[in-house]
């Protein structure tokens, strides 16, 4: 009676972790009960499945949207990222609709996704490097100048670019950043702070009639680097008109050759484009550069805007020299955040 009162009492509790396997078990069972058996699963979600298919082509397909109507193809790319999240919603309609086409057509999105992206979502920051640079878009309209300038100064770059530098600041700026840098240089609303000599110094054109870019040669201790700073013309979003970016357009590609004609094996660009790696307007820059954030950051590194990040139009543009990590610094008073890299201008070096 004792061994009868003892297994009866067991069965009737259970143990903690045995009742909740069976539970999640029976969910299980029940979930799988609804689909199995069911010719419908084939036959609904037709719509979801087409959606899916729609936005595997869309982002495999996002070079051949045409920009001749609002440059719909270049705001396509410049959050192009941002069309993954559609994946989880279309996943979550496919279950609850119970449809199997729908399921298997989001693989097809998620392949594409993952073949444009996936590399970013992974650690791939190294080490070593012998020229720390940074770039920062400082905002007109800043309140607080030096505060910006001391923040973007204490990630310890040698090399340091701000943009949209009012004239009014420029001094304060200057005094801010005096202590660190012993060399630099204003042209028009760009700067370059450097701890090396600069020299070379002179404007760019980029076909705006008043000065956004310059260029310099940095004297590093492992040579000279030709660095670019430039601050493209904005894009605008318009419901008459759209993705309006041509002027930046035409910028770009004037930045572009005045790179490719330059005599120094290695340059870095430093600057605000206005546009993503992704964006085809920017080809004439990012044909002939590649981006450390790209190839050895962590993560997509979105600079703008700074309450929330949605895509990284502050660019860091190497070529000749070797990036060893990438990152994105703290907030400031700037509507941007600012970003830095490291590179090996040595390339010779192990």
């Amino acid at each position: 009676m004792a061994q009868q009162a003892y297994m009866t009492e067991t069965d009737s509790g259970g143990s903690g972790p045995e009742r909740r396997e069976t539970r999640i078990r029976r969910l299980f069972d029940r979930a799988v009960t609804g689909w199995r058996g069911d010719p419908r699963i084939w036959r609904r979600g037709l719509v979801t499945a087409v959606v899916a298919v729609v936005l595997a082509v869309v982002m495999a397909g996002h070079s051949r949207i045409p920009n001749a109507i609002g440059n719909l193809g270049s705001l396509t790319e410049t959050f192009l990222p941002w069309f993954g999240l559609l994946v989880p919603v279309l996943l979550v309609i496919a279950l609850a609709r119970k449809s199997a086409t729908a399921l298997i057509a989001l693989l097809l999105p998620i392949s594409v996704w993952f073949n444009l992206f996936g590399g970013l979502l992974f650690d791939k920051t190294g080490t070593g490097g012998d020229l720390t640079v940074a770039t920062h878009n400082v905002n007109a309209d800043n309140a607080d100048p030096a505060g910006t300038a001391r923040a973007v100064a204490a990630a310890g770059a040698d090399v340091m670019a701000l943009e949209e530098l009012k004239a009014s600041a420029v001094p304060t700026y200057e005094k801010a950043l005096a202590a660190k840098y012993p060399h630099h240089a204003v042209v028009g609303t760009v700067g370059l702070w450097s701890k090396y000599p600069l020299s070379g110094v002179q404007a760019v054109d980029i076909e705006l009639g008043w000065k956004r870019a310059m260029r310099a040669t940095v004297a590093t201790p492992s040579g000279p680097v030709a660095v670019y700073v430039a601050h493209l013309p904005s894009v605008r979003v318009k419901l008459e008109a759209g993705f309006t970016a041509r002027q930046r357009d035409k910028s770009a590609e004037a930045l572009g050759e005045a790179i490719a004609d330059e005599k120094l094996p290695r340059k870095i660009l430093l600057g605000d484009l206005n546009g993503t790696m992704n964006d085809r307007a920017l080809t004439a820059i990012t044909s002939q550069m590649r981006s450390p954030q790209g190839a050895v950051g962590d993560g997509f590194g979105f600079s703008w805007p700074a309450s929330f990040p949605m895509a990284r139009i502050d660019q860091i543009l190497v070529s000749g020299v070797e990036p060893t990590t990438s990152w994105t610094l703290p907030a400031t008073g700037s509507d941007h955040l600012p970003i830095a890299a490291r590179v090996r201008v040595d390339t010779t070096a192990s």
